[in-house]
């Protein structure tokens, strides 16, 4: 259940209301964060039922951006309110067949099991490389099923995926820290390029990367939909991976999984024997972003003569409080001009699978995202989150915008890349 202590810490201010994306779509009170925060009251109190149509669509209306967590000045940890919450919707709510088989195969088979997950996903690259989607694309057949745009937003799966097998990187000179790689489910797969490119720029800045193996998903989809118990499955699966290296940091460059390996001190207090594993384990995580940015970077770059303006992940800069060191990588870069959009914190509308779960609001924060990204006349639109870019790269693309989205680590090893005297790190 949401604590009832955090509940009690809202002095329902209405300082958050600005920062929430679902209240700046339509000014309604209970689409807010302390909207919200009073339905969970009365749940608690028993004066609403869970069950109540209005609690469960405010509790899945919410993106869990947390951009109110960031301004709020009692210090509300509202994202601990409405994973909880999710969860109690999830429990009471009677489930038909169709969902309990789709929870099933995703949470308890697709993200459980990586094995399974890189044949999945080597099952997409066939659809993709083989012809299959250009045919039911050009057939309307994706149209007829409804399935246009969920298909849209798949990822473009890498012909190489990136396995965590023990494998061990070492820079070409003195190592000066020794990190873990989080591979990850969707970034070992689709954005397998992204991981072996931030292998590389964490060598070249005198890192010796090794990638445990045991490693899997992170179990952010799964608190995201209610699914605490079956995420903590996960977590402490990860925990083991890593806590048998010795490591200065777990280096993670997705910012929804870096924000929920952050939690897991907190998702696991209540178990006595994984309690402080999983405190230890937390306090190890950072954001690949946040670690460079506190290094003297390897000037030694090849320029990129691009503008770019930079779109902040919702679980980076407000989960993890990370806003100033993207943006100091992206400046070391030569020969890229930062240009700042409006409203780079808003959401963009991923947050998840709620661009699968709320098509309508999420195309609005998209179309929000891009209106503001647009204005800049960028050649690249920067990020750091799987998500967000598989969001913005189906905006552009429906746009026919030839406007690139990429990650911040891809373009620092763009920049290294281009240097003459790159020393060839390895790839695999």
């Amino acid at each position: 259940m949401p604590s009832y202590e955090i509940i009690n810490s809202c002095v329902r201010c209405g300082l958050c209301l600005p920062t929430c994306p679902t209240y700046l779509l339509n000014l309604r009170e209970t689409s807010s964060p302390r909207g919200r925060i009073h339905l969970m009251q009365a749940v608690s109190d028993g004066a609403l039922d869970v069950l109540d149509p209005g609690f469960a669509h405010q509790m899945y209306e919410c993106l869990d951006c947390r951009a109110c967590e960031a301004v709020c000045p009692s210090g509300v940890a509202y994202g601990q309110l409405v994973e909880p919450a999710r969860h109690q919707v999830t429990l009471a709510r009677r489930k038909g067949i169709t969902e309990r088989l789709l929870r099933w195969a995703v949470f308890d088979r697709l993200f459980a099991d990586m094995r399974l997950f890189r044949k999945f996903s080597r099952l997409l690259w066939l659809y993709q490389r083989g012809g299959a989607q250009w045919l039911a694309r050009r057939s309307g057949l994706l149209r007829t099923l409804d399935l246009a745009r969920m298909e849209a937003l798949l990822p473009r799966m890498s012909s190489a995926f990136l396995i965590p097998r023990g494998q061990e990187w070492r820079p070409a000179g003195e190592p000066r820290y020794r990190v873990g790689l989080f591979a990850g489910c969707v970034m070992s797969t689709a954005f397998a390029a992204t991981d072996a490119a931030t292998v590389r720029v964490l060598q070249r800045n005198g890192c010796t990367v090794v990638a445990p193996e045991g490693q899997g998903c992170c179990g952010a989809l799964h608190v995201h939909a209610g699914e605490l118990d079956r995420s903590r499955a996960l977590m402490k699966r990860n925990i083991e991976a890593f806590e048998q290296q010795e490591l200065d940091a777990v280096i993670v460059n997705a910012a929804g999984c870096g924000a929920a390996l952050k939690e897991y001190g907190h998702l696991l207090e209540r178990d006595p024997a994984w309690a402080e594993r999983a405190r230890r384990f937390s306090e190890c995580v950072q954001d690949v972003t946040a670690f460079l940015g506190t290094l003297e970077l390897d000037p030694r770059m090849g320029t990129l003569d691009a503008v770019v303006t930079y779109q902040e992940p919702c679980h980076l800069v407000h989960a993890q409080r990370i806003s100033e060191e993207p943006r100091k990588l992206l400046r070391a870069i030569p020969g890229l001009r930062l240009v700042e959009m409006e409203e780079s914190a808003v959401c963009c509308g991923s947050a998840g699978i709620y661009n699968i779960t709320e098509p309508e609001r999420s195309g609005q924060l998209l179309d929000r995202k891009l209106a503001h990204a647009l204005a800049t006349q960028p050649d690249v639109i920067a990020s750091a989150n799987p998500g967000c870019i598989l969001q913005l790269q189906s905006g552009l693309r429906e746009r026919g915008s030839e406007v690139r989205v990429a990650h911040i680590v891809d373009l620092l090893d763009e920049a290294y890349r281009g240097f003459r005297c790159y020393s060839g790190e390895q790839e695999d």
